[in-house]
């Protein structure tokens, strides 16, 4: 939903306002709010952030975040899923993951929901790689498709359960198959 304003917002202005649920984010200026997760986007949501921490957080590699606001580039998005280096997590003085993020996350993961924009998506996975995201995934729980995308490359589409779907270097043991993702939805 795009929220009608009688004057432009700002960046500065945009962060100021209270937090909404489902988060609002700001794209072009606009107020846009993302639809509510419902039984299959949160069933991955969940199933993947907890695979990929099980695989890097322990070892100090990475670790994911559902749901936060990162906010760079003249935008603040809430990516479904934002994987970051360990070195990149921001900190505050108490060496605490910081509440602020101001930077692309390392590998950002989207899941389309019923009724949400797949261009409005994809947009933000490709501003994510204009300002330095390595990777980029699209999951269509409909379609039990996962596009992947890279800086500078076609984006590609996996869809047959037994293609092991490529992860970015840092978390390359993360070994996960499209039929494994999608096999979430039945468990």
């Amino acid at each position: 939903m795009v929220q009608a304003l009688s004057k432009p917002i700002t960046l500065d202005e945009f962060l100021q306002l209270p937090e909404t649920k489902p988060a609002s984010e700001y794209i072009d200026g606009q107020i846009i709010q993302k639809p509510m997760p419902q039984g299959k986007h949160s069933t991955i949501q969940g199933e993947f952030v907890t695979a990929i921490n099980s695989v890097v957080k322990l070892k100090k590699i990475a670790r994911a975040f559902p749901e936060l606001r990162c906010t760079f580039g003249g935008r603040s998005t809430v990516p479904d899923i934002s994987v970051f280096a360990w070195n990149r997590i921001p900190r505050d003085e108490n060496g605490e993951i910081a509440n602020t993020f101001q930077a692309a996350p390392d590998w950002t993961i989207e899941i389309l929901s019923p009724d949400q924009s797949q261009t409005k998506v994809t947009k933000n996975i490709l501003h994510c790689l204009k300002y330095g995201t390595q990777m980029g995934w699209l999951i269509d729980p409909a379609e039990q498709t996962v596009f992947v995308y890279l800086p500078q490359q076609l984006p590609e589409a996996f869809d047959e359960a037994a293609v092991q779907l490529p992860v970015p270097s840092f978390v390359g043991e993360l070994q996960l198959t499209v039929g494994e993702l999608f096999g979430w939805l039945l468990e």
